[in-house]
């Protein structure tokens, strides 16, 4: 089914109304205007299901609507999505359903939209090719537009959107009630004293209704920030403008560059009044603009470039890595897809699994074995990783096969890795001198490789089972017990022997079985074992020091036990304090444990390879992550963060109307065990809009090098578990000190916005305040 009929044209009214909001953006083009008039096309979920749908552009401009002809109230509200959501736009027929009707579909006649966290993507499939270039053309311009909206026009796009719905009979004023109805709506509970003073206050025309310039005034009061406002009065000598000076002096308590030159390119930047501008000053309003701007984030900017050292080798960096990828969910029953993939590889993920087996036709697989889970042709997730393999990162990476295939078919994987990602793969060593340590993520830029077993004459090819040679991620134990206990009408297909094409692709990842730490210097570099994450965790607890030593060398991969059949995940935490390099998670299962990798992997450009700290890469280290006292490593630092206030915090349960957070923040260490610890705050009633604490937390860091900050707004219940809000997580090392605010993630690790906390960050080290992490480093090392 396949949707027809042309754009309408509009009258000059309707021209009017398509045309406003795109002028209000500073986005007045044919596109735009074409998405505010609407398409009709058809959403495609497979060949079986596919749906008329008019899809048009709201009057924000930001907000799309997939209207169906059985729409309700609350359907409208699932129907809908913000450009603030959008990962990317596909062109063509590249997701698996269009691909499935490429024969019926003109390909330039179709799309898909890919959104960020956990949301299945959107197929559409246009009536003309004109109309679906303008969409993707449209929806590309309002992506860019949103990357690069400040937190003040965020601000005012999130109100305006809350005014709309609030304003129920849609005539640009509102009541009272309607104005209670927007306090509830943006989780804020004023008593009904100062609410109707502020009404009243507002109402300058005394008719008890706030036309527009009431309303924006009115809000303006609700977005006042006196914490704000009293950090501007510090340092403003008049309390009405800060001088360059002034604003000097302010960014050398941020431990920020404090030159004259700064001060005044901030100013030229963020303040909006002309006078001001010209005669170098900063007012309250442009000092507001710069605090919540991403450059005052609490997040180091200069780490969200690649900003270390990239010719180390392989086995010196973390290595952000998925289990089972091809999962959308359990590993039972879920759906296996290329979608995982591609998610996960826009994450920065170097490591991704493929679980192999053979296939109808001669074809091989890639599903979850022995359970209910779909499956997905090999050659096509070869396809996709191919297409996406360095998107988000240059630097290598790294295919996990786990292969139980026939010889047969294992030739024909070996074919399909050669023939589809052809030059990106690499199939012989860089260079032919022996080989002392692996390359490094710079050397093999732009690289593909294979993390397989490798044929090898002197070693005995087949095990008790016949498992032992397969290119399994698990231990052998593990595929030895799968083989033994699978289904008797589905005999086990275990590899008997190694295809050699396949073979000769493990280059440098050659799996084979931990051997112990007797010979630990004699291993070629380029041979890495597998951990299930009992194991890895018994070799940390039992043999700590040994196992960061072999770490600094060789590869290790860890992976979840086999009982999380609900694909939940460990504590990475402890497998990187031993040095493991690649800490398989479940991508497609949100948590803590995901928080911690995402917040782990976003220095250095999220390009996917994080520097490990030196005393992880030395393999004569005395390190070891269970007694961390006065060893490598150890700078006892202080860590004091006042939580401040939050900002627009969103409903929980968008159902119960009435209903509005009582917000609570948790502030967490995770790092070697001594350092683990958090603290909170109190719980403030009925107010997520803008809840104030004034809280200070304080934390003694043993290894900071080591340990992550985890933020997390939870909405505090008396009766039940607290509900989860939002969070962000970052390395200590990418902390920064002074006032800053933390741009809170959703579960799924998509943003939030324009949710914040405002805190204040300081670091002390033998009760010396330094104003940077940096300047916190240097001066350790520096130190005997």
């Amino acid at each position: 089914m396949l949707g027809s009929g042309k754009t309408p044209v509009g009258h000059s009214r309707e021209e009017k109304r398509t045309a406003e909001p795109g002028r209000r953006l500073g986005l007045e083009n044919e596109d735009i205007r074409v998405m505010m008039q609407g398409s009709n096309m058809v959403k495609v979920r497979s060949s079986r299901w596919q749906k008329s749908r008019n899809v048009r552009l709201l009057e924000d401009g930001l907000t799309v609507w997939c209207e169906s002809t059985k729409s309700s109230r609350r359907a409208k509200a699932k129907q809908t999505f913000a450009a603030t959501e959008v990962e990317c736009i596909r062109e063509g027929c590249q997701s698996e359903a269009l691909r499935r009707l490429s024969r019926s579909v003109h390909d330039k006649q179709c799309f898909t939209v890919v959104f960020r966290g956990a949301r299945k993507s959107l197929d559409l499939v246009c009536p003309s090719e004109a109309e679906a270039q303008c969409w993707v053309r449209g929806l590309r311009t309002l992506k860019e537009y949103v990357a690069n909206m400040s937190q003040k026009e965020k601000l005012d796009h999130w109100i305006r959107g809350y005014l709309r719905r609030a304003d129920q009979n849609q005539d640009g004023k509102m009541s009272y009630e309607e104005v209670k109805r927007l306090l509830q709506m943006i989780n804020i509970d004023l008593s009904e004293q100062y609410a109707r003073c502020l009404f009243k206050r507002c109402d300058r025309s005394g008719d008890d209704r706030l036309d527009h310039i009431e309303i924006e005034e009115f809000c303006r009061e609700l977005l006042r920030r006196p914490e704000l406002d009293a950090v501007f009065r510090h340092y403003s000598s008049n309390g009405c403008v800060l001088a360059t000076a002034e604003l000097r002096d302010f960014l050398g308590d941020q431990g920020e560059d404090a030159s004259l030159k700064h001060a005044q390119s901030l100013i030229l930047t963020y303040e909006l009044n002309e006078w001001a501008q010209k005669n170098q000053l900063m007012t309250q309003n442009g000092f507001t603009m710069y605090m919540l701007s991403q450059e005052n984030d609490v997040f180091n900017p200069d780490h969200g470039r690649v900003h270390q050292d990239m010719s180390h080798p392989l086995a010196h960096y973390f290595i952000s890595s998925s289990h089972n990828t091809y999962l959308t969910k359990d590993q039972v029953t879920s759906a296996s897809s290329t979608e995982p993939y591609i998610r996960a590889l826009n994450q920065g993920c170097r490591c991704v699994e493929l679980d192999c087996w053979d296939g109808d036709r001669g074809e091989p697989v890639i599903y979850h074995g022995h359970t209910l889970t779909s499956k997905v042709p090999f050659k096509e997730v070869i396809e996709t990783i191919a297409q996406y393999a360095f998107k988000a990162s240059p630097y290598p990476l790294i295919l996990s096969l786990e292969n139980h295939c026939s010889v047969e078919q294992q030739a024909v994987m070996a074919k399909n890795l050669r023939t589809i990602l052809g030059g990106k793969l690499l199939t012989r060593p860089l260079t032919s001198e022996p080989l002392t340590d692996l390359p490094s993520p710079e050397e093999l830029r732009g690289r593909i490789l294979i993390k397989g077993k490798k044929h090898t004459p002197h070693l005995a090819q087949l095990g008790k089972n016949g498992s032992c040679a397969s290119f399994s991620s698990s231990s052998d134990e593990e595929v030895a017990n799968a083989v033994k206990n699978a289904p008797k009408k589905e005999p086990a297909k275990v590899s008997l022997k190694l295809s050699p094409e396949l073979s000769e692709l493990a280059v440098y990842c050659r799996s084979v079985p931990f051997r112990g730490f007797e010979n630990l210097f004699e291993n070629p570099p380029n041979e890495m074992s597998s951990f299930s994450e009992s194991e890895a965790l018994r070799l940390i607890k039992d043999s700590g020091k040994l196992f960061a030593r072999h770490n600094s060398r060789q590869l290790s991969r860890i992976y979840p036990s086999g009982q999380r059949l609900q694909s939940s995940n460990y504590d990475p935490q402890e497998m990187w304090n031993g040095g493991c390099q690649m800490v398989a998670l479940n991508f497609q299962t949100p948590g803590e444990q995901m928080d911690l990798n995402q917040g782990r992997f976003l220095p250095n450009g999220r390009c996917g390879y994080v520097l490990k700290p030196s005393f992880l890469c030395s393999p004569t280290s005395n390190f070891n992550p269970e007694n961390t006292g006065g060893g490598p490593g150890h700078i006892p630092t202080q860590l004091t963060i006042r939580i401040i206030s939050a900002q627009q915090l969103p409903k929980i349960n968008a159902d119960k109307f009435s209903s509005i957070v009582d917000p609570q923040v948790w502030v967490e260490i995770h790092g070697v065990a001594i350092d683990n610890t958090k603290g909170k705050t109190h719980r403030i009633d009925n107010n997520g809009f803008n809840p104030r604490w004034d809280c200070t937390l304080g934390f003694q860091l043993q290894v900071p090098e080591l340990a992550l900050v985890r933020f997390v707004v939870e909405d505090h219940d008396h009766t039940a578990k607290n509900d989860f809000v939002g969070q962000f997580t970052l390395p200590f090392t990418s902390l920064r000190t002074g006032y800053r605010h933390v741009h809170l993630l959703k579960a799924d690790g998509s943003s939030l916005s324009p949710a914040t906390l405002f805190i204040h960050v300081k670091v002390t080290r033998k009760g010396i305040p330094l104003k940077t992490v940096s300047e916190r480093l240097a001066l350790a090392k520096a130190k005997p």
